[in-house]
């Protein structure tokens, strides 16, 4: 191929109406509708903006994460796509008769119609979640949540609605809660400076790893510690948990080794659940590394995971550890708790001659024994596991949590954000995980087994970004698709799997 120009050029279509390069996007309106998400909007909230309702306005949001924009203003793309635009237009006004629709259409100053709010309507609809009283609570070195107002608070409570329609569809019995943090990079001048010394925010999520979904976020400024009033974020998303739920596990990093958040678990000061099984990441402490000195080299034993259907020894190991911290010396319940080492041998790296050797701040703790120099981790459970058994099931918790992180941050739009008033942005953060969780129950409940356990940037080529065309005919608004047969069959069972959902029995009970 030469390096002349290839012979083809780009013209505008005087006429794009009908067509729409989001053919998909239709499918998640029709789940929020049956899993009853646009009611429990439009129930909780009365704050509209100039003719839009809540529901309009938080559902073009929705669908703004969903089909790939993670700015206000790309909304101006979805308003730009004419099939899309005259869909949602004849949707809303679907079943009214010709006075209520013309009234409908008449209700703007201007004669043109939109079918999504502008990109102003958003921004001061977003304003309306900001509780500017607790400005000046925010302060540099100091971690403080701010209060929610009350629109805030109720859009918050409208992501139970979700959680509850996936139990009634697939009742589990247990709930593993997977709690971590996850710093949100930002310019904006109102943002603090968090631990890795640049402005960001650092919202807190908690995962129901047997539903997929999440269950609680908190909005949080960078400075915030990332286990900083962890106890009451999880009797608030115990509180969440739906009917048929009898046992909860958790798993958490080290943010989570806090003495009343351990004990509140292992000590069955839930009313609800009783005794919560958890394993958490130990602080590496002087004394607990004294501890670990005490074993005996005979006592370590290899740690295996698995890879597919094998069994694999990796290059750690762990043991028991006879250690009580100060705060369980005087305590009756000891016993409760299991204390277990893990180590890592550390490579050894030849020396340069005439070089000398540079002292390094490792990220991690590290232990000799036996001229040998170890990295070294901790953790402590009430479980009754084996070691090899405990590591494995607490470290599935990285693996969704980086992936949900990335998801949200990378997939989704939690990793821009549309104001300097935290409100506003706490708002942003809330509806993406409103559209997370749509998205969820969408792979779970009707997404093909092979789509399943894809992210949406293959959803988004697969089912969501098809090109159509939408006409009237016959009293009737058809979507044609573009893609071919396959495509046209795709999407018309997954749409099938949605209506099923309105009489399907529920699924087998974990």
């Amino acid at each position: 191929m030469s390096n002349a120009k290839l012979p083809f050029e780009y013209y505008g279509e005087k006429s794009a109406q009908g067509l729409t390069s989001f053919s998909g996007l239709p499918l998640y309106i029709e789940l929020a509708n049956i899993s009853g998400l646009n009611t429990a909007i439009n129930e909780a909230l009365k704050l509209k903006q100039r003719g839009w309702t809540d529901q309009q306005i938080l559902m073009t949001l929705i669908l703004l994460n969903i089909s790939g924009g993670d700015c206000v203003e790309d909304v101006n793309r979805l308003e730009a796509d004419e099939g899309l635009s005259g869909l949602i237009l004849k949707i809303e006004t679907s079943g009214m008769k010709r006075k209520e629709r013309r009234a409908y259409e008449r209700r703007w100053r201007k004669t043109k119609r939109r079918a999504f709010p502008s990109a102003a309507s958003i921004h001061r609809y977003l304003e309306k979640f900001h509780n500017a009283s607790e400005e000046k609570l925010r302060k540099k070195g100091v971690a403080y949540i701010p209060k929610k107002n009350d629109s805030l608070e109720l859009l918050v409570k409208i992501n139970s609605t979700l959680i509850n329609f996936a139990q009634s569809k697939n009742p589990s019995s247990v709930a593993t809660l997977d709690q971590d943090a996850t710093l949100a990079k930002t310019h904006k001048n109102t943002a603090l400076y968090c631990y890795e010394k640049h402005k960001a925010y650092q919202p807190f999520n908690t995962y129901w790893v047997e539903q997929e979904m999440i269950l609680h976020s908190e909005f949080r400024d960078g400075n915030v510690p990332a286990g900083y009033e962890q106890l009451r974020i999880l009797q608030e998303t115990l509180e969440l948990l739906p009917e048929g739920v009898e046992k909860v596990y958790v798993r958490s990093d080290s943010a989570g080794y806090q003495v009343d958040f351990l004990r509140y678990c292992a000590e069955g000061k839930n009313q609800r659940f009783g005794v919560i099984e958890f394993a958490v990441a130990t602080k590496v402490t002087k004394s607990f590394k004294l501890a670990v000195a005490q074993i005996e080299d005979k006592e370590w034993q290899a740690i295996y995971k698995t890879d597919g259907e094998k069994r694999v020894k990796t290059e750690q190991e762990w043991a028991e550890v006879c250690f009580v911290p100060s705060w369980l010396a005087t305590s009756k319940n000891s016993l409760n708790y299991r204390f277990i080492a893990i180590r890592e041998r550390m490579s050894v790296q030849a020396e340069l001659d005439g070089i000398e050797p540079v002292q390094q701040e490792l990220p991690f703790q590290t232990i000799q024994t036996n001229n040998k120099q170890y990295k070294l981790f901790g953790m402590v459970t009430n479980r009754k596991l084996s070691g090899n058994e405990l590591i494995n099931w607490h470290r599935k918790r990285c693996g969704d949590s980086e992936k949900i992180h990335s998801v949200e941050k990378g997939d989704l739009a939690g990793g821009q954000f549309p104001s300097n008033k935290f409100g506003a942005n706490a708002a942003w953060w809330q509806i993406m995980i409103l559209a997370f969780n749509l998205n969820q129950l969408m792979k779970v409940f009707a997404l093909p087994k092979p789509l399943k356990n894809k992210r949406l940037k293959k959803l988004r080529f697969e089912i969501i970004c098809v090109s159509g065309h939408v006409v009237s005919h016959a009293r009737k608004l058809l979507i044609k698709l573009g893609g071919g047969l396959q495509t046209v069959s795709l999407i018309r069972q997954i749409r099938e799997n949605i209506h099923n959902l309105t009489h399907a029995p529920p699924l087998i009970t974990v």
